[in-house]
């Protein structure tokens, strides 16, 4: 009896090891068999890519597409977390009143934190599957979000931050982090 020392009894083999390069079990084929992957590692052009989950969207065009809207309503969700009309709907802790009110606000005002930052790392992780549509879905989004709800354009433009160039004329202000 073996208590340890490595040596294995039975007539038992230890699994093969897994190649290097992503290969991974499974697929069309014979059970078993090995099919490589390749990841890009540069920008590229195409339908056929792997976003946030392994297999998706594949090669369908319309999951593709799906694939896309998805990246831009997320960054245009999170263009509207961090806007300050969102701000002036959560209450403000220092105005809250009593500690129970102050603790509830602080934690909304902590909770849609935590939701922006969640976001923008999965979205992060969507930018690396390094496909030009998801960038430019995702420079979208953000781009429909600050004008949706930092720059103003729809609504009462109560966000609009404007300052003043010394000239006369007010234009936007920069973008803050």
């Amino acid at each position: 009896m073996d208590m340890g020392g490595g040596h294995r009894m039975g007539g038992t083999t230890a699994p093969a090891p897994s190649p290097p390069g992503g290969a991974h079990v499974g697929g069309v084929g014979m059970p078993g068999m090995r099919r490589k992957r390749y990841v890009h590692m540069t920008f590229f052009w195409g339908r056929k890519s792997e976003i946030l989950f392994t297999g998706w969207p594949g090669a369908d065009g319309g999951m593709y597409a799906l694939a896309l809207v998805a990246v831009f309503a997320l960054a245009l969700l999170l263009e509207f977390l961090g806007s300050r009309r969102l701000d002036s709907l959560l209450p403000v802790a220092s105005a809250a009143g009593t500690g129970k009110r102050r603790a509830a606000a602080g934690g909304a005002r902590a909770a849609v934190h935590a939701l922006r930052t969640g976001g923008a790392y999965l979205l992060m992780l969507a930018l690396m599957s390094f496909n030009g549509g998801v960038l430019l879905a995702a420079v979208a989004g953000h781009a429909a979000g600050f004008l949706a709800f930092k720059a103003g354009q729809f609504g009462d433009g109560r966000a609009r931050a404007r300052v003043e160039d010394g000239c006369g004329k007010e234009e936007l202000a920069p973008a803050a982090c």
